[in-house]
């Protein structure tokens, strides 16, 4: 049963691993402080904001928001962490709000990860306050306990800070404040809460309770607008009873993980190693039957009187039916699994958030320009040939830690009988162009860039999507001269945040630098690239990932090959991915080779450009 709290009133917690959410009428900063036996921050370090969002056992957000959901893993905090303030703070020079007693009551609940409500507080009550201690979690006798504070400071996140005890905190908050301004200049505003249409009525308040005489008197009122209708998350569904004798029906989301995003996330890899793992057992049960079988009939072939004769036609007999009887037991094991990790696939594909999803998933119909950049993002597909029906979505982590080469040549596998030169290259620019579209959708506004080399201008059909939409801020570089430009652009601001980043002055970058992430995609490779460009490309497939630049090479391995050594180290430096169907990538446990398909948008299907006609929106509705 959930508790409402009022001032100053606690509640045990049973678990040690929560979520705290926060619902406001606008935009707020919430974080959180690190507090000794004594209530005292001891440094900035313990101070979790969204310039410095991840502390040991808490993550906060990294922007302003009219909600939030704070991690907090009461166990992985520092032993002589005894308090665990939750602050909200009014963003400093937005233009919005610069009182909390303007807007209705914020809203805090402590929740378990699946979204149960512990303990829910209304901060009521507060007037000329711009920053407040909404709730704390504390320790006593090694059991933690939440209580509802609601302490309000006039004097904003300074004040705040420096009742805490923190030495610096004029510093801390100007530092905050100014994080905070950067991201409000990207961020869009949450979509209202969707209630479902059978959702049950809204939870009646209860009789309006005193304060205690710190809150200064007066009923709490325990109405507000985000709240009136909405519901927690529902959290991942239990697993459905299973018939007798039957493994348990999947679940989307089963894996460990704070968020619905990690947990799938790890259940994608979960399926794969699984696949992998079966795979490998039905293929060991295949060797170890055939080399029986050698065996055997080396043995009958061995001796000269079983060697021909009845008793030689039944030995042999045996022991071919002995192999099959041993592959059929082995193909009813992985069939089994192929069965259960099916479903399992099918049911995990209809909860994948856009980041994760194929474009065909329904997920797309209601996109939104998202808030905060996702973990991992979906590339394409991969399967084995003992389950060909089975597809493993192929998800790497964001940022990009490699760049990706679009190979737009000959490929291996069965779609090279059927794809000639000119649609494969033709492809493999579509193909650039969906992952792409991809990217800069799963990003918050303005925090990834797109920018396209294309000397010959041979790839304007392909890029319609970004070109019309306005997704890319300029015209493809052609010729020598546009080549050039953009290569020295890119190379220079890679050394600059490199030099900022060693230096620790990264708010000295130079105004014209964009410090969102950055993708290059560079079409038609090698042809028309002087050494001068292949060595800067080299450089930003080296250099590029660790401070946001990061490369799409559309080119043919074998063409590349006429240019000697020189592009080794390029090629090796990139994922290749392929805009058909080939057998190239191998798994990191047992090493099959698994076929890989790229995740490619419908024939006839508009989804992309809607996708791009709503990023290029919210870039123009923000002046980005």
């Amino acid at each position: 049963m959930t508790a409402e709290l009022v001032r100053g009133q606690n509640h045990p917690l049973s678990g040690t691993r929560l979520e705290i959410r926060v619902s406001a009428e606008g935009p707020v900063v919430a974080g959180a402080t690190l507090a000794g036996a004594n209530g005292t921050v001891s440094g900035a370090d313990r101070v979790a904001h969204p310039a410095s969002h991840r502390l040991p056992g808490l993550e906060v957000s990294r922007q302003a928001a009219a909600d939030h959901r704070l991690a907090v893993d009461l166990d992985a905090l520092p032993e002589d962490v005894h308090r665990v303030h939750v602050l909200l703070a009014l963003p400093a020079g937005a233009g919005g709000p610069t009182s909390f007693g303007v807007l209705a009551a914020p809203f805090v609940a402590v929740t378990e990860l699946d979204g149960a409500e512990i303990a829910t507080y209304t901060i009521t009550d507060l007037g000329a306050e711009s920053a407040v201690v909404a709730v704390e979690l504390y320790r006593r006798q090694d059991a933690w306990k939440v209580r509802a504070v609601g302490q309000g400071y006039a004097g904003g996140l300074a004040a705040l800070l420096q009742d805490q005890g923190l030495e610096r905190a004029l510093e801390t908050a100007a530092a905050i404040n100014e994080a905070v301004t950067r991201g409000t200049a990207r961020a869009v505003a949450p979509p209202p809460p969707r209630t479902a249409p059978d959702a049950a009525p809204p939870r009646p308040a209860p009789d309006p309770a005193p304060q205690s005489p710190a809150a200064g008197g007066g009923p709490v009122d325990y109405r507000h607008p985000r709240r009136a209708t909405a519901t927690p998350p529902a959290p991942a569904p239990a697993a459905p009873p299973a018939e007798p004798g039957q493994p348990p029906r999947p679940v989307a989301g089963d894996a460990n993980g704070w968020t619905m995003d990690e947990r799938l996330y790890n259940q994608v890899w979960g399926m794969f190693e699984d696949l992998a793992r079966s795979a490998a057992a039905y293929r060991s049960a295949v060797d170890f039957a055939e080399s029986r079988l050698e065996q055997e009939l080396d043995k009958v072939l061995s001796d000269p009187a079983t060697r021909v004769g009845p008793a030689a036609d039944a030995a042999r007999a045996e022991a071919r039916a002995r192999q099959a009887s041993l592959v059929e037991q082995a193909r009813a094991v992985l069939d089994r699994d192929l069965t259960q990790l099916t479903a399992e696939a099918e049911v995990v594909e209809h909860a994948l958030p856009p980041a994760f999803a194929r474009w065909d998933n329904p997920v797309w119909h209601g996109y939104q320009v998202p808030l905060e950049t996702p973990m991992a993002l979906r590339l394409g597909d991969l399967h084995l040939p003992e389950g060909t029906g089975l597809r493993i979505p192929m998800l790497v982590r964001l940022p990009l830690e490699r760049g990706l080469w679009i190979d737009s040549g000959r490929p291996t596998g069965f779609e090279s009988a059927v794809v000639d030169a000119t649609e494969l290259r033709r492809l493999a620019m579509e193909t650039a162009v969906a992952h792409a579209a991809r990217l800069l959708a799963v990003y918050p506004v303005g925090d990834f860039t797109v920018h396209v080399i294309d000397p010959a201008g041979a790839a304007g059909t392909a890029l319609a999507p970004l070109l019309q939409t306005g997704a890319l801020k300029e015209p493809p570089a052609a010729g020598a001269q546009g080549v050039s430009a953009l290569l020295q652009r890119l190379t220079r601001r890679v050394d600059l945040v490199q030099m900022a980043v060693r230096s620790g002055a990264a708010d000295s970058l130079p105004p014209d630098v964009d410090t969102a992430e950055q993708l290059l995609i560079v079409n038609d490779f090698p042809h028309g690239f002087d050494d001068r460009a292949v060595n800067q490309l080299r450089y930003l497939a080296d250099e590029g990932p660790s401070v946001g630049v990061h490369l799409m090479m559309v080119a043919d391995r074998e063409d590349a090959r006429g240019y000697g050594p020189v592009l080794d180290p390029l090629w090796r430096a990139l994922l290749r991915i392929t805009p058909v169907p080939d057998d190239h990538l191998a798994d990191p446990w047992v090493g099959h080779t698994w076929t890989y398909e790229p995740s490619l948008v419908p024939a006839g299907s508009d989804v992309v450009r809607q996708v791009l006609q709503r990023v290029g929106q919210a870039r123009q509705a923000y002046g980005i």
